[in-house]
């Protein structure tokens, strides 16, 4: 039986539903298909748990990412059983224009295995690079762990927070022909957000 453990991150669109990358939720080189559980510690730092931490084993994922790994799909869901999120609070997820994300401010959060073990939350913010139909690309320092986190933008000082892509990959997932040093994750275009909300849909009462 497989015992491995692996970090991930995640992060609230309801009260028990969490968005992460396809990867951390189903995997045929890591998993052999699903993953049997994901404990769910929101906000940990260290030995501290601020708001516990739940065990979940229903999750989702988009078909194209479970039949050939496409990376431009990868995108998860953890099904909670216990409304933590109302607790926690979720982000509101957004679709942004080529337009709107030429040269934006991105931010992305999260726990990578190289500082802190996966336990503690680390943060860095940089300006998009490039973007294609489905993924945005960026030069955000991250490492192994730090998939699944929100890549959220704020069009100015103050204004809400919204997620408009789920970080995935590190350098190794660009097109070397474009000649530039970045790291991406798959977009929030309004199919991707339907589906979202399919999966949101599905929450049990």
């Amino acid at each position: 039986p497989l015992t491995s453990t692996f970090i991930g991150t995640g992060w609230f669109i309801g009260p028990k539903t969490l968005l992460t990358a396809g990867h951390c939720v189903f995997s045929q080189s890591d998993f052999g298909g699903w993953i049997g559980s994901i404990d769910v510690a929101p906000g940990r730092n260290g030995a501290k748990f601020p708001y516990g931490s739940v065990t979940a084993s229903r999750f989702s994922a988009t078909k194209a990412w479970q039949d050939r790994s496409d990376p431009d799909y990868d995108i998860g869901c953890i099904h909670l059983d216990e409304p933590l999120g109302n607790d926690v609070g979720y982000f509101k997820i957004a679709s942004l224009t080529d337009e709107d994300l030429e040269g934006a401010l991105l931010n992305i959060s999260g726990y990578p295995a190289d500082r802190g073990g996966g336990e503690q939350q680390f943060f860095h913010a940089n300006r998009v690079l490039r973007s294609s139909a489905r993924r945005v690309f960026y030069d955000v320092d991250t490492y192994g762990g730090q998939s699944g986190p929100p890549v959220w933008h704020q069009a100015a000082p103050g204004a809400e927070p919204v997620a408009i892509a789920i970080h995935a990959y590190g350098v190794g997932g660009t097109p070397g022909s474009w000649g530039i040093k970045a790291n991406s994750g798959p977009r929030l275009i309004p199919e991707m957000v339907q589906l979202i909300k399919e999966w949101l849909a599905a929450e049990v009462s």
